[in-house]
């Protein structure tokens, strides 16, 4: 091999292996970078970490390629590369917050640095990396910004250019130096050849001596002893010959009890053929690095990562093995496993896309509540027009737009939560019935107000209704009590997540089978459930836990296994005066008659509420179809109508209908979408909406359908 070809295949191998380091590490640099986000933009934190995340997900993909082989070109490609996806990162960051003014131009300085300061590349690929990087900060700005602060953003230019000039001659002259380095270990390897002939002759003399040395050092007891791991030491029978002080602690043993017996005795987790097997390969010189675990002497198990390799002693094979204990860490990386998984749910819910008539219906049916408030001028009167006719046009010219959910809005009132207890369990009453469910009562008529979405908290009532009426499959009770708690600064460490002050506590206790420990800290996650597939979403907990932390309540949960269940929900009371809501004072014609939404679009679902609640229905709303079903599954002898989204992500609209229809035959169906409208001949559709519509249209379709059979209704 000649010089040029040693220094070559030296900067590439070099270059891999940084590339890797450099690659793995910049992932989690990127996340952890997350909580100055918190600190620095507060609004943008979320869509921050999902920027964050999925350049995370390509720098570990990148990581992934550069593994397949060491090649300059492939490593150049993906040094490019990885300049690439966070320079857009930031980009998109810069852009969302502040633009030519973002302190986070300092993250194009991070991404140089980062690349440059560590990957042995050379002078023209730097600056090619570099000349990218810096596009992707000033190329947006100049073609998208209005540049308000040109002080601010000539300074950011020149800290950026001065940083990519001393990073690009930093690593110009590491570059150099590397090669000066390598044509020097060159000439050494050259001359190895002739060293190891003179070597020979001096290993010959001191042979003797050196074994003798070597086998007094290897019985060396203070760093055996002393080592911050647990060491053994076998025969290659597996019979133990030495153990350090850690060993014996790791495991509860004296030294004495252990030295002389079978190691295969301390493992619990593997099979013999798969101990043997191992035993095989060390024995064979290859070492190994696993995990496994041992029993101690009270009889508990530790997770152990064991390093084990064969080593000739005085002539005679051993296997020394390092064991540390990894149950601690084992236990952090399960943790941020599922604080992960939640983040990932989370981020999924909020990004789910939806047309842009879905958009449309909401502005033109907003639009149109505006049209009944008084004291609008002729001014904002034609706005308003102006508005309704361009929503129209663009309905027309615009095939779909992506938009993302967002969360429930909550009417909050000073409210009777009684009131609301009474309702709930009277809507109930008729399904707890059949399956031989008692509901008690039991409040107190004491309590003051609290600030709440009636809806919302009729929603709480009937999930906890079902899960209790879940867990005694023969029958049972539930009892629903309330009572005023005054909770002080002492009682803080009681309840640490709630302030100072008066809560109205309402508890729901069922006679059930109780809640198993090891799942009591799961119940809340979203999508988490013990029924058989089919019959449980795994979301009604979690929107309960939802509903009652946006009204800046908690809920805890007492609970024994064949004993019941108790759920208590603390609530903010309030000295506000209770007013009477649109449902209340709607007219007596329709407020018996309880409807059904479905929407995926809250704009549209906020929408048919307030237009819906102004006329006195009483409504179940949700923008999920699954909790859709399970509601309705429980309550469909007390609902009268559907109106259901027809193109909807997580369900399809017709075959909610046809579900709905399969187990009450008789309910009226109103469908609504923006697309074909030939679904309205669908023999399970009564009648048909198409977006965007009004108000009225709404209106003029629920009487339509109801017809005469609203003022039976409205008498049962």
């Amino acid at each position: 091999m000649s010089r040029e070809e040693y220094i070559k295949s030296g900067i590439d191998k070099i270059l891999y292996s940084w590339l890797n380091m450099m690659l793995f590490s910049g992932t989690f640099l990127i996340l952890s970078l997350s909580l100055l986000d918190y600190y620095a933009t507060p609004s943008n934190f979320v869509t921050f970490l999902v920027y964050r995340i999925f350049t995370a997900i390509g720098i570990l993909i990148l990581y992934l390629i550069n593994r397949i082989k060491i090649n300059s070109i492939l490593q150049n490609s993906v040094l490019i590369v990885s300049g690439i996806i966070p320079a857009s990162m930031v980009a998109m960051m810069v852009s969302k917050f502040d633009g030519h003014q973002s302190p986070y131009f300092a993250g194009f300085i991070i991404v140089i640095v980062y690349l440059l300061s560590f990957t042995p590349i050379n002078l023209k690929v730097s600056m090619l990396v570099s000349a990218v990087i810096y596009g992707f900060y000033v190329v947006p700005i100049l073609v998208y910004d209005n540049i308000s602060n040109p002080s601010y953003f000539v300074a950011a230019n020149g800290l950026i250019l001065a940083i990519i000039f001393i990073t690009v001659l930093s690593r110009y002259i590491s570059q150099q130096k590397l090669i000066r380095e390598l044509s020097l270990k060159y000439d050494l390897e050259q001359q190895k050849g002739q060293l190891e002939k003179y070597s020979h002759q001096l290993e010959n003399m001191v042979a003797q001596r050196t074994k003798e040395l070597t086998a007094s050092e290897q019985r060396f007891r203070g760093l055996f002893d002393n080592a911050n791991d647990g060491i053994v030491v076998l025969d290659t029978n597996g019979i133990i010959q030495k153990i350090n002080n850690k060993f014996c602690e790791l495991h509860g043993f004296e030294k004495n009890v252990l030295i002389g017996t079978h190691f295969r005795l301390l493992e619990a987790k593997d099979s013999d053929n798969a101990k043997e097997e191992r035993m095989k390969r060390i024995v064979d010189g290859e070492p190994l690095v696993y995990e496994t675990e041992h029993y101690k002497k009270d009889g508990n198990r530790i997770l152990l990562e064991v390093s084990s390799k064969a080593i000739n002693i005085g002539g005679e094979l051993y296997i020394q093995s390092f064991h540390r204990d990894i149950t601690e860490k084992k236990q952090m990386q399960e943790q941020l496993f599922q604080s992960q998984k939640m983040e990932s749910i989370g981020t999924l819910a909020g990004g789910i896309a939806h047309d842009f008539n879905n958009i449309l219906t909401a502005i033109l049916g907003h639009t149109e509540l505006l049209h009944y408030c008084e004291g609008l001028d002729n001014k904002a009167k034609q706005s308003l027009r102006i508005i309704e006719n361009s929503s129209r046009k663009a309905g027309q010219i615009v095939s779909g737009l992506l938009s993302f959910s967002r969360r429930t809005s909550f009417e909050m009132l000073p409210v009777n939560l009684n009131n609301i207890i009474k309702d709930t369990v009277e809507l109930c009453e008729t399904t707890s019935s059949k399956r031989n469910v008692k509901l008690k009562m039991d409040v107190n008529n004491n309590i003051p107000f609290v600030h709440a979405d009636c809806n919302h908290l009729e929603q709480v009532l009937m999930n906890l209704f079902v899960n209790a009426m879940d867990a005694m499959p023969n029958g049972g009770s539930i009892t629903i009590t309330t009572e005023l708690v005054n909770l002080g600064k002492a009682a803080n460490h009681l309840r640490p997540l709630l302030n100072p002050g008066s809560y109205v506590v309402m508890k729901v206790t069922d006679t059930g089978t109780g809640i198993p420990d090891e799942i009591r800290d799961k119940i809340f996650n979203p999508f988490f459930t013990t029924k058989e597939p089919g019959k449980g979403t795994g979301l009604g907990l979690a929107m309960v836990y939802g509903i009652i932390k946006e009204h800046k309540g908690i809920v805890n949960v007492k609970s024994a296994l064949g004993k019941g269940t108790t759920f208590e929900l603390y609530l903010p009371a309030t000295d506000a005066a209770i007013r009477e809501s649109a449902k209340t004072s709607a007219s007596s014609a329709t407020r018996n008659i309880r409807i059904l939404v479905v929407d995926d679009e809250e704009g549209i679902l906020n929408f048919i509420k307030e237009v819906l609640e102004k006329e006195g229905y009483r409504l179940i709303v949700t923008s999920n179809p699954h909790y859709a079903v399970e509601m309705f599954s429980e309550f469909a002898n007390n609902i009268d109508l559907i109106i259901t989204d027809i193109v909807m992500p997580m369900l399809d609209g017709k075959r909610l209908i046809k579900h709905f229809k399969a187990i009450k035959p008789t309910i009226k169906t109103i469908a609504i979408s923006a697309h074909d409208a030939h679904i309205s001949r669908d023999k399970n559709i009564d009648t048909f909406i198409k977006k965007p519509f009004e108000g009225a249209d709404l209106l003029s379709s629920i009487r339509k359908v109801l017809g005469s059979e609203s003022s039976t209704l409205k008498m049962n």
